[in-house]
């Protein structure tokens, strides 16, 4: 699965490492975004290249929108 910053395409290498507010220290990727120490779900990512904010989800470049994944949920399947 290709991932990257959705402002600048940066792509985070294996060794790359985001930082959580209880201080574990660990590759935000390698678990979609839920901190290891303390159990924290990161909606939001920081790019470590260009230093701005986006949708975890939106780094995942194989996975549609997060838009489109909430209409599929709010939409009733037909009988």
């Amino acid at each position: 699965m290709k991932i990257a910053c959705p402002k600048c395409q940066w792509e985070p290498p294996a060794g790359a490492r985001w930082t959580c507010t209880c201080g574990q220290v660990w590759n935000t990727f390698d678990t979609h975004g839920r901190c290891p120490g303390c159990s924290q779900v990161w909606r939001d990512t920081q790019c470590l290249a260009c230093y701005r904010w986006s949708k975890h989800h939106d780094w995942y470049r194989d996975l549609p929108p997060v838009e489109l994944l909430e209409e599929e949920i709010e939409t009733p399947l037909a009988h």
